[in-house]
């Protein structure tokens, strides 16, 4: 099991399907094309689904090159959106994966293994706002 990595906005490339190391060590890159699809609504090809993951390098091969959240990040000299003075802002909240909502769009209950594969990587609120507790909790 790889260690946690948190992407500028939460996401956990060590629990995405389509970082390259999860990859490289077991390759279910066509169950996730399909799982996107069926709960997002967009279909990449298996072939063209890999990542580096959006902190592993200063020119990463990324799935998403047109996300707002990473040069804003960047930009801002900070780790993540959890360090933000404009938390949450509307790039971020673009990329906000919740649970409960995508299974009201769907008009159906995730199943265990959908949620653990195509939710649970990508619902990053809940480790941000985890981040920005324990900030607080630590500053004088």
């Amino acid at each position: 099991m790889l260690k946690e990595i948190l992407t500028k906005c939460g996401y956990r490339c060590d629990l995405c399907l389509a970082y390259k190391p999860n990859v490289e060590k077991k390759d279910e890159r066509s169950v996730l094309s399909d799982g996107w699809h069926d709960i997002y609504g967009f279909r990449i090809e298996p072939a063209d689904i890999i990542c580096d993951g959006c902190v592993s390098c200063e020119n990463p091969v990324l799935i998403d090159t047109e996300c707002p959240v990473r040069p804003c990040v960047i930009s801002r000299s900070i780790e993540n959106c959890a360090e933000c003075k404009d938390y949450i802002c509307d790039k971020l909240e673009q990329r906000v994966v919740r649970g409960k909502a995508l299974e009201e769009k769907l008009g159906r209950k995730l199943s265990e293994s959908e949620y653990k594969s195509f939710v649970l990587p990508y619902e990053s609120k809940p480790r941000l706002d985890a981040l920005r507790s324990r900030k607080t909790d630590t500053d004088p």
